[in-house]
């Protein structure tokens, strides 16, 4: 099932992807009642999505990133595989959309793209044995995490590097019925291929990666895990598109600007 959070005549509301067209020929959605986080029903109201907003699928709390999952990625970058996991945070005031712009950060010059895939919390969950990490799970969508290299590499903390505002694309929905172990993953910059890999290539799994940070830290229902990405990052300039698109979800396509 495909979930996605929309905008209709001031109203926002989360509606279910439906497989049959809508009259324009595109994508409709079936408006349910409620929200994806509890039991709910189906409204039977139908909307073609290009008659709505897609918005950014979930508005977590925090978004917990993995770095260096990717062997070649740490590699590409001059870093070694970590013994444990590089985590890090994005703040909520990071995510947008799908459509929706990135403001390029007047603290660099040398901003990167990341193809990532994220993974949806959907229940409150802490020290989540392996074998039930599944069941916190909501689902996956697609994330950029967009990186100021430039900065990372002269501050010791990622904080500004990773968490500019925009710095977060999410999108465009939400797949709730998807085996993450073995997906393609890659990112186009102005249709030109720049990132192509596969998550069976991480070098930890989704439920190794809930483990670890649940030791640590509550994870509430739309918290946002970002689970590394492929080798092939590279920079982004203003007036570029950038899609990530991710087997089994879909795409997720931003426009670079300039910050005002």
């Amino acid at each position: 099932m495909r979930i996605a959070r929309f905008s209709i005549d001031g109203t926002v509301g989360f509606g279910v992807v439906e497989e049959e067209p809508a009259a324009d020929g595109g994508l409709q959605l079936d408006i349910i009642k409620g929200h994806p986080f509890a039991d709910f029903e189906r409204s039977g109201r139908r909307v073609p999505v290009s008659q709505v907003r897609l918005l950014p699928p979930v508005l977590p709390s925090k978004i917990v990133a993995i770095g260096r999952n990717y062997a070649e990625h740490a590699r590409e970058l001059g870093n070694a595989v970590p013994d444990v996991p590089v985590t890090f945070f994005k703040p909520s005031t990071s995510v947008i959309g799908p459509g929706d712009e990135i403001a390029y950060p007047s603290i660099s010059s040398d901003v990167h793209h990341e193809a990532e895939l994220a993974v949806v919390i959907g229940r409150l969950c802490r020290d989540v044995p392996r074998e039930r990490a599944r069941d916190v799970i909501l689902g996956y969508t697609c994330a950029n995490d967009l990186t100021a290299r430039d900065v990372q590499q002269r501050e010791t903390q990622w904080a500004r590097a990773k968490g500019f505002d925009t710095s977060c694309p999410l999108g465009p929905w939400i797949e709730t019925d998807l085996d993450p172990a073995d997906l393609a993953v890659s990112c186009t910059v102005n249709g030109e291929q720049r990132q192509l890999g596969r998550t069976s290539e991480m070098v930890r799994a989704v439920e190794d990666l809930i483990v670890h940070i649940t030791e640590s830290m509550t994870l509430l229902p739309q918290d946002v895990i970002l689970t590394g990405t492929p080798a092939g990052v590279g920079p982004v300039h203003v007036g570029d598109e950038v899609a990530v698109t991710i087997e089994g979800i879909g795409t997720l396509t931003n426009k670079v600007v300039k910050r005002d």
